[in-house]
């Protein structure tokens, strides 16, 4: 039997706040291989918050606990902190939603690449220079040298999400978390952002897990799927059986996506149980 890339078992994020505690993450389990793992559901599920608790990214008062969370045989909640930073950025990965909130202001994008690919490589200044031209012209970036030279308030919302791509890709992770990594492309760049992606895990063989919003794109792009509400997995399944879901609230996600074909009067709504919540 093939050992999982990822392994997560009753992975748990609570804010302790002075209105009392927050549950954000409840009891979430799968295990993730060479693979592309879709996690979808709408916002405020803990979708997010799961790709961070796993990177050892959440933010204080939270607090993540889990009966197991490694990441090839590394246990990441009793790894030193050296062995935290040699794998984040190095062989796991995670693009944020917002590049605005992830680039540095005051450094210029081939700058920001050239100091994440030499963090984690043993490279010269010229080598890194042409790996992240290269992670640049491999996101579709126009004009690579350009844009290298540029600072994050000198391009656009697409043009900043890209860059976070490639600064993300740059070291060859084994391991990427993308969080809405084409919410800022048009469909063309987002069609080359998602080839490339498919590229790394087929022929690299690199984990991925894409949380998403799109249902329609995770269901053709990715291999499994989970769906979270309130914090917690609610199903489980196959991508291309996306529509074939049981559970009341996929299937409610589902009937909510607009379509060209027909014209629905009225829209629809989701109904949501509180027995799903419990």
């Amino acid at each position: 039997m093939i050992k999982p890339l990822l392994e997560v078992e009753d992975l748990r994020v609570r804010f302790h706040l002075r209105t009392g505690t927050v549950e954000a993450v409840r009891g979430v389990s799968f295990q993730l291989g060479r693979e592309r793992l879709g996690i979808v559901g709408e916002s405020g599920s803990g979708k997010s918050q799961t790709g961070r608790a796993i990177l050892g990214l959440t933010p204080p008062p939270g607090e993540v606990t889990a009966k197991r969370l490694a990441f090839d045989g590394i246990d990441l909640l009793t790894a030193s902190k050296r062995t935290l930073r040699e794998l984040r950025g190095g062989r796991i990965s995670m693009v944020m939603q917002d590049p605005k909130y992830s680039l540095n202001p005051v450094m210029t994008i081939g700058e920001q690449i050239i100091e994440a690919y030499q963090a984690h490589a043993r490279a010269n200044r010229a080598e890194a220079r042409d790996k992240a031209l290269a992670m640049l012209e491999a996101v579709k970036m126009r004009d690579p040298q350009r844009v290298f030279s540029l600072y994050p308030h000198e391009v656009s919302g697409g043009m900043g999400q890209r860059a976070m791509i490639a600064m993300m890709l740059v070291t060859d992770p084994d391991l990427l978390i993308a969080d809405e990594p084409t919410s800022a492309l048009d469909v063309t760049v987002s069609m080359e952002v998602l080839r490339i992606l498919d590229e790394l895990v087929s022929e690299r063989g690199m984990g991925l897990i894409f949380i998403s919003h799109d249902l329609k794109l995770v269901s053709s792009f990715c291999d499994r799927v989970l769906v979270m509400y309130a914090g917690r997995v609610v199903e489980e399944l196959e991508a291309r059986n996306l529509r074939e879901a049981k559970h009341p609230y996929t299937q409610g996600l589902m009937r909510c996506l607009p379509t060209l074909a027909d014209d629905v009067h009225p829209l629809p709504t989701l109904n949501r149980d509180p027995s799903w919540a419990l």
